[in-house]
């Protein structure tokens, strides 16, 4: 095992993780945002600032939503450039050693989450359109569509592979350097991950209780699948192709993607979808433990630093 227990070694005091990510994150944030700021300044003037704003005033403006989609990913595509540099500069650490604990990534891993991923959404979603196709709208725009894939295909991937290197990756082996447990490198990020969304347009709409589950429910997944699989690779996967997806086939009057997609869904049930998000994540779990030959039991091993280390705890 390399994923958790690269951080035993250089610069692996708990304050270095912290203050890598608390930068990123910032850093990110500020200097993302400030094509945003200075659309949203040649739209309404300054004025939209002091009132607030979200995605829906974005379009209310006039801004077209794929330039609305391009500012709202900015930020988090200025973050993973920040984090690449800052646990190079700070923690003189390669990336990829965030991504699996050595310099070589495993793209069959990523593919494999992409694909799998892709196809179960593609099913659930075309058996709840054969089952309520009275709540699909199809709005499909070739102008705005093809525009759409290219920043869908290019940026969504920038924006979850930052989500993904900071919680899946460099936090949860901040954790586990922390706190040796396997468990809580699953439960810790799941949690704060879901908590990142509190500002996401479906809370507001929906409420904190309801929705909370639904996000960190997929943090529970994509945790699990990187505990198991020794690497954040099928993560990346599933997460960017979940993104994409909803970009472009699927949006809704809260969704946080307004988009030209293909369809509009009048109706959301957040219940339904989680029930629905339980067994998709079973299904995918299932397939992956039998063909990667996955070991559930890893979850109770202490992180350690060494081989010799790992025969001790046992």
């Amino acid at each position: 095992m390399k994923y958790l227990e690269v951080a035993f070694g250089r610069n692996d005091k708990i304050w270095i993780y912290l203050l890598v990510l608390i930068l990123a994150w910032i850093g990110g944030s500020i200097l993302g945002s400030i094509p945003l700021i200075a659309v949203l300044f040649l739209y309404s003037g300054p004025s939209i600032l002091m009132q607030g704003f979200d995605i829906t005033t974005m379009n209310e403006l006039g801004i077209s939503s794929n330039l609305s989609l391009i500012l709202i990913l900015l930020p988090f595509v200025v973050g993973l450039f920040a984090l690449i540099l800052l646990i190079k500069v700070i923690h003189r650490r390669s990336y990829k050693e965030v991504i699996n604990g050595t310099n070589k990534i495993r793209w069959n891993r990523f593919w494999a989450g992409v694909i799998g991923w892709g196809i179960l959404l593609f099913l659930t979603t075309a058996i709840d359109y054969i089952l309520d196709p009275e709540n699909y709208t199809l709005q499909f725009d070739i102008k705005a569509f093809i525009p759409l894939v290219i920043i869908s295909l290019v940026i969504i991937p920038l924006q979850t592979s930052f989500e993904e290197l900071s919680f899946r990756g460099y936090l949860a082996q901040g954790i586990g350097r922390l706190t040796k447990s396997r468990w809580l490198v699953l439960i810790i990020p799941s949690v704060l991950f879901g908590l990142m969304h509190y500002s996401n347009p479906e809370v507001k709409e929906y409420g904190f209780w309801l929705m909370m589950p639904n996000y960190i429910l997929i943090g529970l997944l994509l945790g699990l699948v990187s505990i198991l699989d020794d690497g954040i690779e099928m993560a990346l996967g599933i997460h960017a192709i979940n993104n994409i997806f909803s970009s472009l086939f699927t949006t809704y009057s809260s969704s946080v993607f307004q988009t030209a997609s293909v369809f509009r869904i009048e109706d959301i049930s957040p219940v339904r979808s989680l029930i629905g998000s339980v067994i998709v994540c079973l299904i995918f779990v299932y397939f992956f433990y039998k063909k990667y030959n996955w070991k559930f039991s890893t979850l109770n091993r202490r992180i350690v630093k060494n081989e010799e280390d790992i025969i001790k705890a046992e």
